[in-house]
């Protein structure tokens, strides 16, 4: 039967035809979901020793854990060997064709090497085993069958079998790489939990991501410093303290007394709320329209603490104040929505 390449505009489904589409869409999702149930069965039972076994191996390795696997088996090593590598495991995928050919030099006796081949006869794999057991590396295997040479060579053997794959078929790899993969996940949790892994070490994995910035970015980062801290004296006159707001652009100043320590804080919220009250400014000094005992944090805390005593006080300033008290910084939410930490 030859596979029909007629134009897209000729492709739309029938009824019958939609019907049979999402049926299999659903058969394909609950036999993967059964064959996933299946393999955390296996590790309640026979299966548990071994998986144990496997990572006591990869918390005792003192180099890298090297993945390796062809076809889809292949993209599904590359997935695990990422995973592990940002969760604090040190990994790498070597693809086995290129491994024989000179790239198996970067395989060391301080390694773990895991193969993963569902009939567990790659060719490819096997042809560089030997060369691993030689040099004294580890071995795990990821096989659907405990029979299997990979299965046999190993110093450790996790069971991906699967009762069939979702592909109508039966041959395409499907219900068979999920499970691969899912006990791949397996593996990198557990052995993130058995590190002690954080959120922090995770942000320092991936600085460019969302929790990176997050984790990673200080209140010292993002602050306004210098001349852009709108400040003035709390003697000033109300006009002075207006002039300071427009300058700096924070919508806001502080309020300091000589040796610079923030005695309060006055917003263009303050003015506003003044002008309803007041018509004549004459001879007003900030200090008596000023919010007293502002809110401020030190430069070394996350800017995501920040944001908590933004939301948390509902404003959309912050002083940054050192461990002496002096005004070092001022913080507005646009800073941090600029430096993406919100």
């Amino acid at each position: 039967m030859s596979v029909n390449h007629e134009s897209p505009q000729s492709l739309a489904f029938t009824p019958e035809q939609a019907n049979r589409a999402l049926k299999l869409a659903r058969d394909t999702l609950l036999i993967e979901s059964e064959a996933i149930a299946a393999a955390e069965r296996r590790l309640l039972s026979a299966a548990g020793p071994a998986f144990t076994r496997a990572l006591e191996l990869l918390l005792a390795c003192r180099g890298r854990v090297v993945v390796s696997g062809m076809g889809k088996s292949g993209h599904i090593a590359r997935k695990i060997a990422a995973t592990l590598s940002s969760t604090g495991t040190p990994a790498m995928f070597v693809h086995p064709g290129e491994a024989a050919h000179g790239d198996l030099g970067m395989v060391t006796e301080t390694d773990v090497f895991i193969s993963i081949s569902y009939s567990g006869e790659s060719a490819e794999l096997l042809a560089i085993v030997p060369v691993i057991k030689r040099m004294g590396a580890s071995m795990i295997a990821m096989t659907g069958n405990s029979s299997s040479s990979l299965a046999e060579l190993a110093d450790v053997h996790i069971d991906i079998a699967v009762e069939k794959e979702a592909c109508p078929l039966n041959l395409a790899p499907t219900a068979s790489t999920t499970v691969t993969l899912a006990l791949g996940d397996a593996i990198a949790v557990a052995l993130l939990d058995a590190r002690g892994f954080r959120e922090e070490d995770f942000a320092r994995s991936h600085p460019g991501g969302a929790l990176g910035r997050k984790l990673l970015t200080h209140v010292r980062d993002v602050m306004r410093t210098g001349d852009a801290i709108p400040a003035v004296l709390r003697e000033v006159p109300l006009t002075t303290a207006l002039l300071e707001v427009t300058r700096k652009g924070m919508a806001m100043t502080a309020v300091v007394d000589q040796s610079f320590h923030p005695v309060g804080i006055f917003t263009d919220g303050d003015l506003r709320r003044m002008l309803e009250t007041k018509q004549d400014l004459t001879g007003i000094t900030v200090d008596n329209l000023m919010h007293p005992n502002p809110r401020f944090v030190r430069p070394g805390q996350l800017a995501v603490e920040a944001v908590e005593i933004m939301e948390q006080f509902r404003i959309n300033q912050l002083l940054v104040v050192d461990d002496a008290g002096v005004l070092v910084g001022a913080l507005h939410i646009h800073d941090l929505t600029r430096a993406k930490v919100i």
